[in-house]
């Protein structure tokens, strides 16, 4: 009879909390805080507290326990425009040092150019002094395609870098604009990365290069690679390995997908040029991703879970065998574009930023 009881109290908790979202009989999905203005990207700074960035300019913080947020002012330029896919990016706590992905605006006229730049500051609860660690080349008028996310292994920065609107700029390795870049902390570049190597036509911060706009990025706890996604153009959307000194061929390869105009690109793949993992044609409009380590879902060890705009949908992919890729659809259209994901570090739940508000993915 107690049982009864209990269960009956649950699924009441459930009918009557609005901010609660039933998924089948194993998950559920709990808005945490509503009311963000286009949130971008979170970082844990602690096991209960939460970075936001907002595209709109703004860095907030959010305490889990308390559920309160206050807003942390800061010194960078960014792009303010809301016609423009610019703004504050990616952001990423490290060594008690907030790293961060933004768009800045060159110079203070209307027209000026902008581009991607990565910015690191002292953890500041009351004020953010960001330093500029690295800015793309060059500054483009454009308001497409900056990227970009963050990741740092073995202290080592790696970071996409969209290629504006500009097509085959991401083929020459003397400009940033469609590359992964690889840097120290400090902002200047290691010494084994490919222009020391083999190619010293290319900038000495490019790691790769051939890439549209890649909007997710994560290092496997598994096998240590960095993977990505990347935006293709209509249809062409991919998720693969980042991989040094090597080309993922936009424009000159479409990845499946064709011109907005519907005219052909160029061939999915060819001989030379790097191979993506797995292709979304027609297009998911892929953002973040994680390789999931955690406790609340065992079932997703290891595997690569993959959030879109477009699409509204949490999948999983199981790429241990290349040969037979495995994808399965999570949930989709119930909480709207999907911008970030990360795995809290102590429980495995899942926070999630889609539209306006921040969720947390638990099992029931």
């Amino acid at each position: 009879m107690v049982k009864i009881i209990i269960i009956f109290n649950f699924f009441i908790f459930l009918f009557f909390n609005k901010n609660v979202l039933s998924l089948d009989n194993k998950y559920k999905l709990e808005i945490l805080k509503s009311n963000l203005s286009s949130p971008w990207s979170l970082t844990f700074i602690s096991n209960n507290q939460i970075l936001i960035s907002e595209k709109t300019g703004k860095i907030k913080l959010f305490d889990i326990l308390s559920n309160k947020i206050t807003e942390i002012d800061h010194n960078l330029n960014v792009i303010r425009d809301k016609n423009s896919q610019g703004g504050l990016l990616d952001i990423y706590f490290y060594n008690n040092q907030v790293l961060i992905s933004y768009s800045e605006k060159i110079g203070d006229k209307l027209f000026s150019p902008s581009t991607t730049s990565i910015a690191k500051a002292d953890l500041d609860l009351n004020f953010l002094h960001f330093e500029n660690i690295f800015r793309a080349n060059p500054p483009i008028r454009s308001p497409y395609h900056f990227g970009s996310r963050i990741a740092i292994h073995d202290d080592y920065l790696y970071a996409s870098v969209g290629e504006r609107g500009k097509g085959m700029i991401a083929q020459d390795a003397n400009q940033h604009p469609g590359s992964i870049i690889r840097i120290k902390l400090d902002g200047t570049s290691p010494k084994d990365n490919p222009h020391y190597i083999s190619k010293e036509t290319w900038l000495p911060e490019i790691y790769q290069i051939g890439v549209r706009n890649p909007q997710g990025m994560s290092i496997s706890p598994f096998d240590n690679k960095i993977y990505i996604s990347n935006h293709g153009a209509k249809g062409g959307d991919w998720f693969g390995e980042v991989k040094k000194g090597e080309n993922y061929g936009w424009k000159i390869l479409g990845w499946g997908g064709t011109n907005y105009d519907n005219s052909k690109i160029g061939p999915k793949w060819l001989p030379g040029f790097t191979k993506a993992i797995h292709y979304w044609v027609p297009s998911i409009a892929i953002s973040a991703i994680t390789i999931y380590d955690g406790n609340e879902f065992p079932e997703f060890m290891g595997l690569a879970l993959i959030t879109s705009l477009k699409d509204q949908s949490l999948r999983s992919l199981d790429f241990s065998d290349l040969d037979n890729v495995k994808e399965h659809i999570i949930f989709k259209k119930d909480i709207g574009r999907i911008r970030d994901i990360k795995i809290h570090p102590v429980s495995g739940k899942i926070f999630l930023l889609a539209q306006d508000k921040l969720w947390l993915f638990e099992k029931k």
